[in-house]
């Protein structure tokens, strides 16, 4: 088994999120027993780039916790139920207190998605500066690390509706771009690294970690790349160019639900844990003190019988239990240890993208199979509403919030359908919010 922190990178950036570059330094001093920045910018051996690599997987990981709990509470799927007040007040806009773009719910999340496209930029400037690899493996340290910045980004679009896509150097950061430009850019990104991965060869001269069993060669790689460009064609509006990507990809109807690279992770020297994990409430401990609680609307709204809600949630021994005013009865079962692995992009993603794609490109009975293999492997059995468009929108609008939750959906679906304003307030003086501030560092 290859976890990613056995052979994590040793070398170190200094900064405490990439993009603040005006304030940080990297270590001038080159580590002879691993690649400092210096050390691996001109004639990096294949062993660096290797180790950078690993540097780059390991830091996609970075974020995660915040993210789902800060969409997934603005979204009402979810409270968190912790020490920090603010998860409860301001991500809800309590009484009036707008968001706070130097809070961590602000910063957190776009310091982890830039600190792995930082490592994944320096993968790029190493490779184009060695002569220790051939064309071939350059080509796949290339796709490797333009389809994570790429699929990156495209976790900075859906929290912040804005991205800085060019920032390979610090020192002249690209604009920050609106949705549009910048999802454009992302597909442009992730066609030139598909590009790369077929000029690539048979093997990659790296590992990848357990999380990509399936995915670590040039071939397999590219489906998750493909994955990743069918998501994005979707979010651009653009179906008949999705459904071309999942073509590409490992999307499979009748196939495995689970399939596609995952988040390890490790309880192990400088490893981390899954951050999404709670620990389950117990009748002795019916109030841990850190806790992902259900909103009692995504239980209500849930057709009978859907396994959904029992699989991935659980009754709290004390649903009377509450914080700030808000309580709910059910809390999270989402991942069973604190070592589960975390889905990127799973077939079952891919195939609610299917059918998202077969509704904006008017293959309608195509999009309401799609979301009929979902509800039949929920034991909802066929949808038995309208099938024209919008119906279809709304079902598989349904499916997503059901299939996805707790997985950084919800509020980008409801913001890019413009239904954000559908969402419940459960106390007076509540706000809704559908989109993170840009750190205040950003707007300097």
């Amino acid at each position: 088994m290859k976890n990613i922190l056995n052979t994590i990178a040793k070398y170190s950036l200094l900064c405490g999120t990439v993009l603040l570059a005006t304030s940080c330094e990297f270590e001038e001093v080159i580590d002879q027993d691993g690649p400092s920045v210096d050390g691996v910018s001109v004639e990096a051996s294949k062993g660096q780039l290797n180790e950078l690599v690993v540097g780059v997987e390991s830091t996609t990981r970075n974020g995660l916790g915040v993210e789902v709990s800060a969409s997934g509470t603005m979204a009402r799927e979810l409270y968190l139920f912790d020490a920090d007040p603010r998860n409860t007040s301001d991500l809800l806009g309590k009484n009036g207190t707008p968001l706070d773009n130097n809070s961590f719910y602000s910063t957190s999340q776009w310091g982890g998605n830039y600190r792995a496209i930082k490592n994944a930029n320096l993968l790029i400037d190493a490779v184009n500066n060695t002569s220790a690899v051939n064309d071939a493996e350059r080509s796949g340290y290339l796709g490797y690390a333009k389809t994570v910045i790429a699929y990156e980004l495209i976790q900075v679009l859906k929290a912040y509706n804005k991205a800085r896509v060019d920032v390979s150097d610090p020192d002249n950061l690209g604009p920050l771009l609106d949705f549009d430009p910048a999802i454009a850019a992302i597909r442009v990104m992730l066609n030139e690294a598909n590009g790369n991965l077929q000029n690539a060869g048979d093997s990659f001269v790296f590992s990848l970690s357990d999380g990509f069993e399936g995915y670590d060669t040039p071939s397999t790689f590219s489906q998750f790349n493909r994955a990743a460009a069918a998501v994005a064609a979707v979010y651009a509006g653009d179906g008949a160019g999705a459904i071309t990507a999942l073509n590409a990809s490992y999307f499979d109807l009748t196939g495995d639900l689970t399939m596609g690279p995952k988040h390890t992770f490790g309880l192990g020297g400088n490893d981390q844990a899954n951050p999404v994990f709670r620990v389950p409430s117990t009748d002795d401990f019916p109030n841990n003190g850190d806790q992902i609680i259900v909103h009692d609307s995504w239980l209500a709204d849930a057709e009978a019988g859907d396994t959904r809600v029992t699989s991935k949630t659980a009754p709290r021994p004390d649903p009377t239990a509450s914080q700030d005013g808000l309580t709910g009865v059910n809390e999270t079962r989402l991942y069973a240890t604190n070592t589960s692995e975390i889905d990127m992009i799973r077939n079952e993603e891919l195939i609610l993208v299917f059918a998202e794609a077969s509704i904006l490109a008017g293959a309608l009975p195509n999009a309401e199979a799609a979301l009929n293999v979902i509800r039949n492997q929920y034991t909802i059995g066929d949808f038995g509403g309208a099938t024209d468009a919008a119906s279809l929108t709304s079902e598989m609008l349904n499916q997503r919030r059901y299939s996805l939750w707790s997985e950084n959906h919800r509020m980008f679906d409801l913001r890019r359908y413009s239904l954000s304003n559908t969402l419940p307030i459960d106390r007076a003086g509540d706000q809704i919010f559908n989109v993170l501030p840009i750190p205040l560092t950003e707007n300097l």
